[in-house]
């Protein structure tokens, strides 16, 4: 069962509604020769079968093309082709062609019933300005496309001398089809460039606070060694100009030097260590923001009887960060809940679960979860993590209670 749907799982959510707007869109095939096609069939195949049948086939053929063209509309609105413009021509000249042979069959008496033509031309017209919004850069442009087709109607019918009356009840219908599908289509576009802007965003913002980060470190390393190197080089050169002449100051100056090394040395381990530690409050209000910030409801729940010290914090803030990124990373979870549990008397226990994950994992194992668990085998600690049932996955730290105590933690 797992393989059956793992297909539609495993794909984002971006992914999701695309195919979703896809087999809709490809689903008005279906929906127009079922709907229109077949009227000709059952209405004038008695009398008129060679007419019935050139007339469901232009309609299959229309039908085909427009899905065709929605496929090509969305591969554009999405970036992977560009836009169908020669598609785009086609379908519209298509369906003009269409309405005008239909009213002329109409206007001549070739249909027997005066009700097949309408709605042939109403439901080729809406489909088919559908298609042609679909391939439309702006909105300014897709207004303009129902009111085109209505108005060349309502000439098309009063050249060929019918009705007034007859004229302005096919502009009316093809008024209220083709704006119909306008919208429809128009929103189709609308939406699928909006998730997939908005899944880009999320990566690139991703992205983003990685380069922050390495950025921040760069600057802090800098800071720390800028200075003490540029000493180091005035000094050494110093020393070099007093050993030519042989005075004693040289040694005190190489000593200088020897100095301010050690104390680089100690400089910058100190920004790695920094750089290396993981406040936990810092980390469980940075895991709210940016899972609620990704669209999740996020709940944090903290519950400390005791105080925490400072490399139980450390470890368990690495285990929020982890999992965080495996969250936004894989699956596509909705809701995420965050426990730590510091009881009075019992180990500390941290477990993040959320929902959405993957029956199975794509690729291969990464090496997170194995450096969270050398962090937390420094403190005794153990670290489980799997799927639960119902699509949910669960990662649990736990830390015996002989580390527990000293500093306080606040969430």
């Amino acid at each position: 069962m797992s393989k059956l749907t793992g297909w539609w799982k495993n794909r984002s959510s971006a992914e999701k509604v695309e195919l979703y707007t896809r087999w809709s869109c490809h689903l008005f095939v279906l929906l127009e020769i079922v709907s229109f096609g077949l009227l000709p069939v059952a209405v004038e195949a008695p009398e008129q079968p060679a007419v019935a049948l050139a007339l469901f086939l232009l309609v299959c053929v229309h039908a085909v093309l427009c899905g065709f063209v929605y496929s090509r509309a969305m591969d554009w609105v999405v970036g992977r082709r560009e836009r169908p413009v020669r598609l785009a021509f086609t379908v519209g000249t298509l369906t003009a062609a269409s309405v005008v042979a239909v009213l002329v069959l109409r206007r001549y008496g070739v249909l027997s019933d005066p009700a097949v033509a309408p709605q042939l031309i109403a439901g080729m017209a809406g489909f088919g300005s559908g298609a042609l919004v679909m391939c439309l850069p702006s909105v300014r442009q897709m207004r303009y496309v129902g009111p085109a087709y209505s108005g060349g109607t309502g000439l098309v019918v009063l050249a060929l001398g019918l009705s007034g009356a007859e004229a302005l009840g096919y502009v009316v219908g093809m008024l209220i089809s083709t704006v119909f599908f306008s919208l429809a289509c128009g929103f189709t576009n609308w939406l699928l460039k909006t998730v997939w802007e908005l899944d880009r965003s999320r990566e690139a913002q991703s992205r983003l606070a990685v380069a922050e980060e390495r950025l921040r470190f760069g600057r802090d390393l800098h800071d720390v060694m800028g200075r003490n190197l540029a000493v180091i080089a005035l000094k050494s050169e110093l020393a070099v100009q007093l050993a030519r002449r042989d005075r004693p100051e040289a040694v005190d100056q190489m000593i200088e030097v020897q100095r301010i090394a050690q104390e680089s040395q100690r400089e910058v381990r100190d920004v790695v260590r920094g750089y290396r530690e993981a406040d936990l409050s810092v980390e469980l209000d940075g895991a709210r923001g940016v899972l609620s910030a990704a669209g999740m409801d996020c709940r944090v729940d903290f519950r400390a009887g005791r105080t925490l010290p400072a490399e139980v914090q450390s470890a368990l803030g690495w285990v929020v960060r982890e999992a965080t990124t495996n969250v936004l990373r894989h699956g596509d979870a909705q809701n995420c809940l965050i426990r730590l549990t510091a009881p009075q008397d019992g180990a500390v226990t941290l477990v993040v679960e959320n929902d959405g994950a993957p029956p199975c994992p794509a690729g291969p194992p990464g090496s997170g979860l194995a450096g969270l668990r050398e962090r937390l085998a420094v403190l005794d600690g153990t670290l489980q993590a799997g799927l639960v049932g119902g699509g949910r996955f669960r990662l649990c730290a736990e830390i015996p209670s002989a580390h527990v105590q000293g500093l306080e933690v606040r969430a």
